[in-house]
C-alpha cells in the first residue's frame, strides 16, 4: 500500500506540473492571439501566408534545391483535400475554445485529433509544430515584450533546442522511414503517457474543488534553492541576467541554459508542441531567471525553436500539411477568444469538470488507436476488424465529448453576447432618458 500511495502521490505530482506548463502555454496562445486579430495586417498575412509559401517552394525548385522539400517527390505530399482543411479549421476552433475557457490544454488535443482524422503521426507533429511557428512570427513582429529579451541566455538556450530538436526529428523520421505504424504507434504513446497523468490530476482537482472553497497556495518564488545552488557552481563560461532587479545582476554557467534548451527542443521536435510551456518553469524555477526576463525570451526562443523544427526537421522532407496548418491556425485565433469571453460567464467547477472529460478522451482516443497500429506492427496479434472497432470506438468517444463541450461554450458564448448587449442597450435607454429630463 505504501508504494501505490508514493506512485499515486507521484503520477498527482506530474500531473501537477503538467496542468501549471498547459496554463503557461495557454497564455501564450490567448496574446498571441489577440496580437494578431487586433492589426487588419496580420490577419491579412495569415490569408495570404499559404499562397506566400507556395511561391516560395516553387522558387526554391527553380533553383535546384533537393526534390523531398515539399513537392511531389516528397516522402509524402504535402497537400490536404477540402474536407481536411475544413476538418483543421474545427480542430483549430475546437482547441482554441478548449484553451481559451479553461485557460490550459487545448494544445495538447491538436496532434491526437489531426491523428484522428486520418493525418499520420508524423504529419500531425509537423504540421501542429508549423501552425505554432505561423502564430508565433506572426504574433511577436513587433510584440512590446520583445524588449524584456535577455540576448545572451537565448542564444545558449537556442543552440540547445536547436540541438535538441535536431535529435528529436531524426529519431521520430528514422522511426517513420522504419514503419509508419510503428511511428504512429510511438506517438500514441507518449500523448496515452502524458494525457493519462494530466487527465487524472485534472479529474482529481475537480473532485477536490467540488467539495472544498479554499484558497488555491501561493506560487513558487521566483529564486528557488535549486536555482540558487545552479548559479553558485563555478563554471565558466557564463551569461548575466535581472541585473534590473538586483544590484550588479545574477549569473550561472551556460551548460544549464543548453541543457533546458535541449529538452524544450527534443520534446517538442518528438510531440509537436511549442517549447514554451517548459520554458517558462524552467527559466523561472530552475534557472532563477525573473518573470520579466522569462517572458521576453520565451516568446524569441518558440519563434527559433518551432522555426527550426518546423522547417529543418519536418518541412523539407515533405511532412507539413500547410493548408491544414493555416486551417488550424484560423480557427485557433477565433476558438480561444470566444472561450476566453465565456470564463466569465459560468463556474470554475463546471469548466474543470468538462476539462477532466476532454483531457480524458484524448487519453482514450490513443489508447484506442494503439492495438491497431502494434497490431499492423506485428508487435501482438489482432483481428484487423477488431482492431479497426477499438479504434473507431476511441474516435468517436473523444470527438463527441470534446463537441459536445466547444457546443456547450458555443451556446453559452451566444446566450451571454445576447444578455451583453441588451445590458448595453438599456444603459443607454437610460441615459437617453435622463438626458431628456
Amino acid at each position: 500500500m505504501g508504494i501505490l500511495r508514493k506512485v499515486a502521490g507521484g503520477g498527482l505530482a506530474a500531473g501537477e506540473f503538467l496542468t501549471d506548463l498547459s496554463r503557461k502555454q495557454a497564455r501564450w496562445e490567448l496574446e498571441m492571439s489577440r496580437q494578431i486579430l487586433y492589426r487588419r495586417w496580420k490577419l491579412l498575412l495569415v490569408a495570404l501566408f499559404p499562397v506566400l509559401l507556395g511561391l516560395g517552394m516553387e522558387m526554391a525548385m527553380a533553383a535546384g534545391l533537393p526534390d523531398f522539400i515539399g513537392g511531389q517527390k516528397a516522402y509524402m505530399p504535402s497537400f490536404a483535400t477540402t474536407q481536411m482543411f475544413i476538418g483543421s479549421i474545427f480542430v483549430g476552433i475546437m482547441a482554441g475554445l478548449i484553451t481559451g475557457v479553461i485557460g490550459a490544454g487545448g494544445g495538447y488535443v491538436l496532434t491526437p485529433a489531426l491523428m484522428s482524422i486520418g493525418v499520420k503521426g508524423i504529419m500531425a507533429v509537423g504540421t501542429d509544430q508549423f501552425h505554432l511557428f505561423a502564430k508565433a512570427i506572426m504574433g511577436t513582429v513587433i510584440h512590446r515584450k520583445m524588449g524584456n529579451v535577455n540576448f545572451w541566455i537565448a542564444v545558449w538556450f537556442v543552440l540547445g533546442s536547436v540541438t535538441g530538436a535536431s535529435v528529436g526529428g531524426v529519431l521520430n523520421r528514422a522511426i517513420y522511414q522504419k514503419s509508419p505504424a510503428l511511428s504512429d504507434a510511438f506517438i500514441s504513446a507518449v500523448y496515452v503517457l502524458m494525457l493519462g497523468i494530466l487527465g487524472i490530476y485534472a479529474f482529481a482537482d475537480w473532485v477536490r474543488m467540488s467539495r472544498s472553497t479554499g484558497t488555491q497556495k501561493s506560487s513558487t518564488e521566483a529564486t528557488t534553492r535549486f536555482a540558487k545552488w545552479l548559479q553558485s557552481l563555478p563554471l565558466k563560461p557564463r551569461v548575466k541576467f535581472d541585473e534590473h532587479i538586483v544590484a550588479g545582476g545574477r549569473s550561472i554557467a551556460v551548460y544549464p541554459v543548453i541543457i533546458c534548451g535541449f529538452i524544450v527542443g527534443f520534446v517538442a521536435a518528438i510531440m509537436g508542441v511549442g517549447g514554451g510551456f517548459l520554458t517558462f518553469p524552467m527559466f523561472v524555477y530552475g534557472l532563477g531567471v525573473s518573470t520579466f526576463t522569462t517572458v521576453g525570451t520565451d516568446i524569441l526562443q518558440i519563434i527559433f525553436t518551432t522555426g527550426y523544427s518546423s522547417i529543418a526537421q519536418y518541412a523539407i522532407y515533405g511532412y507539413v500539411f500547410y493548408s491544414v496548418a493555416m486551417g488550424m491556425l484560423l480557427g485557433s485565433l477565433v476558438g480561444v477568444q470566444i472561450g476566453a469571453l465565456v470564463t466569465k460567464m459560468v463556474k470554475g467547477v463546471t469548466i474543470r469538470a468538462f476539462y477532466a472529460l476532454t483531457i480524458l478522451a484524448g487519453f482514450v482516443n490513443r489508447i484506442c488507436a494503439l492495438p491497431g497500429k502494434l497490431n499492423e506492427v506485428g508487435w501482438i496479434s489482432l483481428n484487423k476488424s477488431t482492431a479497426a472497432m477499438i479504434n473507431s470506438v476511441g474516435t468517436v468517444i473523444f470527438f463527441t465529448l470534446v463537441g459536445i463541450f466547444s457546443l456547450w461554450i458555443l451556446a453559452v458564448f451566444l446566450k451571454g453576447a445576447g444578455r451583453i448587449r441588451e445590458a448595453e442597450r438599456q444603459t443607454l435607454t437610460a441615459g437617453s432618458a435622463g438626458a431628456g429630463h
